[in-house]
């Protein structure tokens, strides 16, 4: 047998992602012809509004294909500037703009661009998955700012304020928050903005579901409550959620023009251009018709509420109201430690995440990937149905524990 590769050690801390598994294991068992429903993945059931692929398919007629400048086509850049100028009110000029293959893209190469080694990234608990794993890869220091459930999961200005240190560069700021649905309030966001400017912190400012906001909650930006801190707020969103349009894999960063360049660098040496079909859809997207928007929020505002009203069903179960994006978090942890009647002890969040998707027919998120254990994710963007036959699994099979 040959020696094994020796592997990076920059990766021994790193740990796969999380929703990525759980869809991955939920889509193996399908296709093994098990019925599972899965709430893992973050993915509009909806299909690509019509004049988007429309949009596309006019181009590949035209001919289209060919390199893009690194940063992306100018005509898509003035689109994303105009749009991103309106909503945070400052001035973005498309050279300010770098688009690329994914939001996720987008934030990988932030950190990249943005750490020295040992530099440290405040990070509020319940996070989205990649964020330290993404730090860390950048040699830098993931800060863990844990919340509570019964504060709506919101980081305060105190918190902030004491975990600055020497060392510390940014906070990431993920509003609507995913995997939570909490959204900040404009008190909220006030007062943290006014820790950034006194601690000097450069806010990321992950928007990605800012326009699934429900019921009486607003998206207030950041960058919006004074020119100081619009200086020092790097705008990071894109296409996939509010357009379903997750694998056409765009996304797209705004900020400080020095910034900017040095992402592009990181940029051109990796991927180069993201693809030139999907930055057409892409412009497309933000330039022509809205409506859209309106009428796939309002399914899942209705999605939301009847799955919320089933999680708070469940003996033993409490469950916040998310106010945005498209997750359910509700908190499990008075079933965890409990024995299974194969006779498993379900000691974690994991474990019992993994019961549940092989006899409870029904796959879920742990909450331990989010820096939350005991409670789990759900998305309710799938159809109703699924929402009320899932959710009925679980609740089923967790009044099986004993």
């Amino acid at each position: 047998m040959p020696t094994p590769i020796k592997i990076a050690s920059r990766l021994d801390p790193i740990k796969p992602s999380i929703t990525l598994a759980v869809t991955a294991k939920a889509a193996k068992l399908k296709a093994d012809g098990i019925d599972i429903i899965s709430f893992g993945a973050g993915e509009p059931d909806f299909d690509t509004p019509d004049h988007i692929k429309d949009a596309a398919r006019a181009a590949l007629d035209k001919g289209v294909g060919k390199y893009t400048d690194t940063a992306g086509i100018l005509p898509l850049r003035k689109a994303i500037a105009a749009e991103l100028s309106a909503v945070h009110k400052v001035s973005i000029e498309p050279d300010q703009v770098l688009v690329s293959t994914g939001a996720k893209h987008s934030l990988y190469n932030l950190f990249m661009a943005l750490l020295d080694p040992g530099d440290e990234v405040l990070i509020p608990a319940p996070y989205w998955v990649s964020y330290p794993d993404m730090v860390m890869l950048a040699g830098g220091r993931p800060i863990i700012l844990e919340t509570k459930a019964e504060n709506d999961f919101a980081v305060t200005a105190q918190q902030v304020a004491a975990a600055c240190s020497g060392r510390t560069r940014a906070i990431v700021l993920n509003n609507p928050s995913n995997p939570t649905g909490a959204v900040y309030t404009r008190a909220q966001i006030e007062a943290l903005a006014k820790v950034v400017v006194e601690k000097d912190l450069l806010v990321i400012s992950d928007d990605i579901y800012r326009q699934l906001v429900y019921g009486d909650a607003e998206y207030v930006s950041i960058a919006a409550v004074n020119p100081e801190v619009g200086k020092r707020t790097v705008l990071v969103d894109g296409v996939s959620k509010t357009y379903a349009m997750t694998g056409w894999r765009i996304g797209y960063t705004a900020g400080p023009l020095n910034l900017i360049k040095a992402m592009n660098k990181i940029q051109g040496q990796s991927t180069s251009n993201p693809t030139h079909i999907s930055q057409i859809a892409a412009l497309a997207a933000l330039t022509g018709p809205q409506d859209c928007i309106a009428t796939m929020r309002k399914a899942f505002d209705e999605r939301r509420i009847e799955m919320v009203k089933l999680l708070r069903a469940i003996p033993n179960v409490t469950c916040r109201e998310p106010k945005g994006a498209f997750y359910a978090f509700p908190d499990l942890s008075a079933y965890i430690g409990k024995k299974s009647a194969e006779g498993s002890i379900l000691d974690d969040d994991v474990q019992l995440c993994d019961w549940l998707v092989e006899v409870g027919k029904v796959a879920v998120v742990p909450g331990s990937g989010f820096g939350a254990p005991g409670f789990v994710r759900l998305s309710y963007a799938c159809s109703m149905k699924n929402i009320q036959e899932g959710v009925g699994r679980l609740s089923r099979a967790l009044q099986t524990l004993r």
